[in-house]
């Protein structure tokens, strides 16, 4: 199982990745990845360089329980060195196996939205990208909403700042969360109610993932003592699997 709270498992045929914005600051698969390197684990050889992973390709075909898949959670499958062909292998599986869910985030929105605009989304792929501020992050909404999938969501986490009005014409599901670990930045609780407020008026699934290392009250403390309420209530609404 995986610790993510929106996901059931993890699937990595591709492990690594390149910071390209600040939401990359901190990255926690990062610390992960050079961590498995110094364990030994297989896939992790180049530590948080990229890696494609063939021998992995088959992992969710093996699995017969229907499962909520976290794809690349290590990764970005979108990133420039990642051939299409290679993506193409991906979709293939995730076309086979139809009793799965598979969700995938990318901050390479335009490459996303290059890939498919000759190509067509599994009905079981849930495809997203990351919204961490004005600047880097909300423009890549306009390209996931450029694609035609039955599902489309944006990861708002880590919020680094009050992002206003954001467009949710075509978005299925809305996450939200503040960072966590070390160097971890402050998230502003009206940051948050007003993505959740936007979210009811456009009758959008919201989930408040966390508030990470700062709590609502802007003190720093470990990210369980924080936990995950919104204004007394845990928001973990989300769309319904491709079953």
């Amino acid at each position: 199982m995986s610790r993510i709270e929106w996901t059931e498992q993890t699937w990595n045929p591709v492990t690594g990745c390149i910071k390209i914005s600040p939401g990359c600051k901190h990255c926690y698969a990062e610390t992960m990845a050079n961590r498995l390197q110094a364990m030994g684990a297989p896939g992790y050889e180049n530590g948080f360089g990229l890696s494609i992973l063939p021998e992995r390709l088959t992992q969710p075909l093996n699995r017969r329980k229907p499962t909520v898949y976290f794809v690349n959670s290590m990764s970005d499958l979108f990133q420039d060195g990642v051939p299409y062909s290679f993506i193409d292998q991906v979709m293939e599986v995730i076309s086979q196996t139809p009793w799965h869910t598979y969700q995938i985030l990318t901050k390479r929105s335009q490459h996303m939205r290059e890939y498919f605009s000759n190509r067509s989304v599994p009905n079981n792929a849930w495809l997203g990208v990351s919204v961490e501020d004005k600047k880097y992050g909300k423009p890549r909404i306009k390209d996931l909403q450029a694609i035609k999938a039955k599902t489309r969501f944006l990861s708002v986490e880590p919020l680094l700042e009050d992002i206003g009005r954001v467009s949710l014409s075509k978005i299925h599901w809305v996450i939200v969360g503040g960072e966590s670990g070390f160097g971890a930045r402050p998230m502003k609780e009206e940051w948050v109610s007003s993505l959740r407020d936007q979210c009811k008026e456009a009758q959008v699934d919201f989930f408040f993932k966390q508030w990470g290392a700062w709590g609502a009250d802007g003190k720093k403390r470990s990210k369980k003592e924080n936990g995950r309420k919104l204004q007394g209530r845990t928001w973990d609404m989300m769309p319904a699997l491709a079953m």
